[in-house]
């Protein structure tokens, strides 16, 4: 616990940094993708875009605000719905830092390559994503001031690029832009060329939910800045390098263009010079969206490994409390599917596609549910119903646009590599989840089939008897303020549904005894103890007030981790902020 209070926290442009280079280096791809789907409205489906994330700045202060813990959308459902629907959006989550990770290293090794003709391009990305493992390991500090390097330069080198293509205009004049303006729309109806447009563009505010992942890492008050920063970057750069992109490349040069007409504006507008200059900035930016996937699938990881979904080895830390296993293991599978792929990691932008417009829209649903179930927790701004509603719309119909898009000539549909990746994930995640039933099940199978052969079955059915009772060992804590047996009775559902054990203390805190109180709990808990002789409760009566420090005794004392404790949702009057508790989480 000392170690994690004198752990440095990261300032606002650190966190911005960080999460803000994978969602800026969205400027260096998105301006082409949008103008092929959306011609010469490509720059107002950029504009439509901006407004959508606008509304999700509210939706993401007001979840990450109530409930300040990492895992993003997964904390979200987590302490609203069930544990199954949680891990339904982890999965998702590590998918797309997976894909993310991989696409952006490799693209910034092909840019690397444009300007290094000799330089290997997969050899260079498995280096990259090596140097990136190695800064993560030795610390988020470390990691945050390469990010910030890189972050300055990007924002720096687009400004640039903006004024030199505003001064070329100046002298050149419109005329590219007009001509475009008369060009026949890509799908013959605004209404269609918009949708389009907007379907491609949302892949440009890729990295917004990566904030919400490491907010245990940032200082106090600096999350609802780091929505801010990222939204103000992409609403002034993505829609303005659209337009700029009209202004002086005509459409059917934009085909020719489509991965680096960035640096094709430069070169019209500056020279080789500034193609160069964004050259650079592109293989270093999109190298910088590698570290933002490393920071954000640690802080994912380590919540769900914490939540026993992912096995306890993970949580190793290193002196700088690092969680190295975690890098480490992400860094070899980033690998493994770079060599799946034979380094052709476009195929891996319907995986990217798919599985981030999703995380968007479960943290859209569990800001709903926050609403609905958690009303009363207190939360420091909220979002408007007709805002989540619109929002949630936007990201479903982007989803749906991307999926029925027509892939190009021998490319597989988006829908079906995303498939061909989600499904193992959530195999794996489902075994973890439901692993005393798979253990149970395999005991049986053993049982029935080996009969005859006693010896050998007597001592495998020891063995997982033995793995169960560990599993189930494990005590929970909830805190009981005088509930009602109806509310007693839903820990007890919750226990049972969504956590492997057979043991619950309900603990009652009071400075000053409440004999006709105590009674009535002492007879609820003999009621229960009835209805569910499978669950070993104990009734514990602590004397004093309930704090952040009490909890921390009492689990130092009992050996219960916090994260295996449970509360009620506080109301507006409750003195301590949620995230004071430790991880204690929230069931009813």
């Amino acid at each position: 616990m000392a170690d994690t209070q004198k752990k440095k926290k990261l300032s606002e442009l650190q966190a911005t940094a960080i999460c803000g280079n994978d969602i800026t280096s969205s400027v260096l791809y998105v301006s082409a993708l949008s103008i092929a789907a959306s011609g010469k409205y490509a720059w107002i489906a950029l504009l439509i875009v901006a407004g959508v994330l606008y509304l999700f700045r509210k939706i993401y202060g007001e979840v990450v605000g109530a409930l300040p813990l990492n895992g993003g959308a997964y904390n979200a459902l987590l302490n609203t719905t069930s544990k199954s629907m949680a891990s339904l959006a982890a999965s998702l989550t590590l998918l797309s830092y997976i894909a993310t990770s991989v696409i952006s290293a490799s693209e910034g090794m092909h840019y690397l390559h444009s300007i290094i003709p000799a330089l290997p391009v997969i050899p260079a990305t498995i280096v990259l994503l090596a140097i990136f493992m190695g800064l993560t390991i030795l610390g988020i500090g470390e990691s945050a001031a390469v990010a910030v390097a890189i972050f300055l330069f990007h924002l720096s080198s687009l400004t640039l690029l903006a004024g030199t293509v505003i001064f070329y205009i100046i002298h050149t004049g419109l005329d590219t832009f007009f001509m475009n303006w008369h060009l026949p729309t890509p799908h013959g109806s605004i209404i269609k060329d918009l949708y389009w447009g907007f379907s491609a563009a949302m892949l440009g505010i890729s990295g917004f939910e990566s904030s919400a992942n490491f907010v245990e890492e940032q200082q106090r008050g600096v999350f609802p800045k780091t929505l801010r920063n990222m939204w103000v970057a992409v609403s002034i750069f993505n829609p303005l390098m659209a337009f700029l992109a009209l202004a002086i490349v005509p459409i059917p040069e934009v085909n020719d263009y489509m991965a680096d007409l960035l640096s094709h504006m430069g070169e019209i507008a500056g020279g080789d010079w500034l193609a160069l200059i964004i050259s650079i900035d592109a293989a270093l930016v999109l190298s910088g969206a590698v570290l933002t996937s490393y920071v954000g699938v640690t802080g994912l990881v380590e919540r769900i490994t914490l939540d026993r979904i992912f096995p306890a080895f993970f949580l190793k830390k290193n002196r700088r409390g690092s969680s190295y296993r975690i890098i480490i293991a992400f860094f070899l599978l980033c690998v493994s599917i770079l060599f799946i792929t034979k380094g052709q990691v476009e195929v891996l932008a319907g995986v990217y596609t798919i599985s981030f417009l999703s995380v968007m829209a479960l943290f859209a649903v569990g800001n709903i549910l926050l609403k609905i179930r958690r009303r009363s927790l207190p939360r420091p701004e909220r979002a408007s119903w007709p805002a989540v509603f619109t929002a949630l719309f936007a990201v479903l119909a982007a989803l749906v646009g991307n999926i029925v898009k027509q892939p190009e000539p021998g490319q597989p549909a988006n829908i079906v590599v995303f498939a061909e990746y989600f499904i193992p994930t959530i195999m794996l995640v489902a075994i973890m989840l439901n692993r005393i039933a798979l253990l149970e099940m395999l005991l049986n199978f053993i049982e029935f089939l080996f009969v005859p052969i006693l010896q050998f079955v007597t001592k495998v059915n020891q063995k997982i008897y033995e793995t169960i009772d560990k599993i189930q060992s494990q005590e929970f804590v909830f805190f009981t303020r005088g509930d009602n047996i109806a509310n007693l009775n839903k820990v007890l559902l919750y226990i049972r549904q969504n956590e492997h054990t057979k043991k619950i203390k309900i603990v009652t805190v009071m400075e000053q005894e409440d004999k006709e109180l105590l009674e009535k709990l002492v007879q609820d808990i003999e009621f229960l103890k009835r209805e569910y002789p499978d669950i070993e409760i104990e009734f514990v009566k602590v004397q004093g007030k309930f704090t952040p420090e009490l909890v921390r005794k009492l689990s130092k004392k009992w050996g219960i981790p916090i994260n295996f404790m449970f509360i009620g949702s506080p109301g507006d009057h409750f003195p301590y902020r949620i995230e004071e508790l430790g991880g204690v989480r929230l069931i009813i």
